[in-house]
């Protein structure tokens, strides 16, 4: 106990100071997750929309192909993207192993699926009536669509911050493609697995306590938005709506 309390306090230390080592650790995980979910989001939200509005032949199949993703083993995607990158893979000549850029390809695999399948759920939740009211009000068939979307579009956030979390808190992939190399792709969970086999507890401890703010700060956000949606859309009626505002 004594030893936990001690970390706990020189994290606290750490954290206050604004160590440059834990500064430095801190940016390059923003900047890669970061990227990385928006790369996510780009691959993913239009996939789990178009299956969500779509019917076609094989689409149950394609529906459990994207939930499957949900259970793919962070370290099976970093051994796919190692074997795609080493000198040995097919792109071994572009050099990008043990690099940024090899961590972002496999960030970015292992957020798309978890964005294309909430943000599918989240658009299949939406009424088809939203649709057909967006029509009889003379929206064209694309308004109408985008009518439909844009009732989702909580849903759509929760799906980029749940991309967000499944790759920041993530250790295994990052580390078999990136390597932890101090200046280069040492990031946050990468550093907390050194640096507790180190025995620097106090460092690991506070890696760790930035990874937990950050998710608690984004989440807060999130929630903020879904209250205050369901706040305005519960309160008291209000004036009628004009035919013009569902087709904006």
């Amino acid at each position: 106990m004594d030893l936990f309390f001690d970390a706990a306090v020189q994290a606290a230390r750490l954290l206050l100071s604004r160590d440059p080592y834990v500064a430095e650790i801190l940016v390059l995980s923003l900047r890669i997750s970061g990227i990385a979910v928006l790369l996510g989001m780009m691959a993913g939200m239009p996939v789990g929309i178009a299956v969500a509005l779509a019917r076609f032949p094989g689409r149950d199949a394609v529906v459990a192909m994207i939930h499957t993703g949900f259970a793919l083993p962070p370290v099976v995607v970093g051994l796919f993207v190692y074997m795609l990158l080493s000198r040995q893979g097919p792109l071994g000549g572009l050099e990008l192993v043990f690099t940024p850029t090899a961590m972002l390809l496999a960030q970015v695999i292992i957020a798309a699926p978890y964005v294309a399948g909430i943000s599918l759920a989240a658009v299949q939740a939406v009424p088809p009536d939203v649709r057909l009211q967006a029509r009889a009000l003379g929206a064209g068939p694309a308004r109408a669509l985008w009518t439909h979307v844009r009732e989702a579009w909580l849903g759509l956030g929760a799906a980029v911050v749940a991309g967000f979390g499944s790759i920041f808190s993530e250790v295994g992939a990052v580390m078999m493609v990136g390597g932890n190399i101090q200046g280069e792709t040492r990031v946050l969970t990468t550093a907390i697995v050194l640096e507790a086999r180190r025995g620097h507890f106090a460092i690991a401890l506070a890696l760790g306590m930035i990874v937990l703010a950050i998710a608690f700060t984004v989440n807060l956000l999130l929630t903020r938005l879904q209250q205050g949606e369901r706040a305005r859309t519960s309160g008291a009626p209000g004036p009628p709506v004009p035919a013009a505002a569902w087709v904006e």
